[in-house]
């Protein structure tokens, strides 16, 4: 799997688009962005996060076998602007914040149903702050800045202004789950385990058989 056919398939699964794809793409540090500072505890955080929107099944590793705590830092770190590192990095504040103010407990220390629910609320809370009219009056004021900052700056034959342009970030949790799913099924095990991989797998076959309930390509 390429990386623009990975990127595709995430985009898919959660119907829009993928934060720092366009840096990934590139294979460039995003202009502007800070070295991150993702702390041993974090990544830790991150890799419970990760397992528990892909758990380890008795067919399948889960997220934390791909480390996806250390990717969420590589692509953080490598891709995202620098608005979208401090959203991500804020939201990993809120995300304590709201699990102490919900459990009383850390995020480490609940148990897998609690987990679970706590993050089926911020996926329905990611899912509803975007809709709001807050959100939407936010986004498109800061596009429109961004846009005119953008036509100043060419006027003055800045023509690299473009690739330092930013966009308003969505909700955390949305960063979140995007990295969890792209970190996954690009990793070697979430490749070759959760989806059926071929090494060679020589001419394109449209017509292939399918039974229900057989993993899907990696390729």
């Amino acid at each position: 799997m390429n990386r623009r056919e990975a990127l595709s398939r995430v985009g898919i699964l959660l119907g829009g688009t993928i934060v720092g794809a366009e840096m990934f793409m590139s294979g460039c540090k995003a202009p502007g962005a800070k070295a991150g500072s993702f702390s041993p505890e974090t990544i830790a955080l991150l890799d419970e996060i990760g397992e528990t929107i892909i758990p380890t099944t008795p067919d399948s590793p889960g997220a934390k076998a791909a480390k996806i705590g250390e990717f969420m830092k590589a692509i953080v770190t490598d891709c995202y602007r620098e608005n979208e590192q401090k959203a991500f990095n804020d939201g990993i504040g809120k995300f304590n914040d709201a699990c102490k103010a919900k459990y009383k407990k850390a995020f480490a220390e609940l148990s897998a149903t609690e987990k679970t629910e706590f993050l089926t609320a911020l996926d329905k809370e990611a899912k509803d702050f975007v809709k709001t009219e807050v959100y939407k009056n936010e986004r498109d004021a800061f596009n429109k800045q961004q846009d005119e900052w953008v036509k100043a700056e060419e006027a003055k034959k800045n023509f690299g202004a473009v690739k330092v342009k930013q966009s308003y970030p969505p909700h955390y949790f949305t960063m979140m789950k995007q990295l969890t799913l792209w970190g996954y099924f690009t990793s070697k095990p979430g490749a070759t385990q959760a989806l059926r991989y071929v090494e060679t797998p020589g001419k394109f076959d449209g017509a292939y058989p399918y039974k229900k309930g057989d993993k899907a390509w990696a390729l």
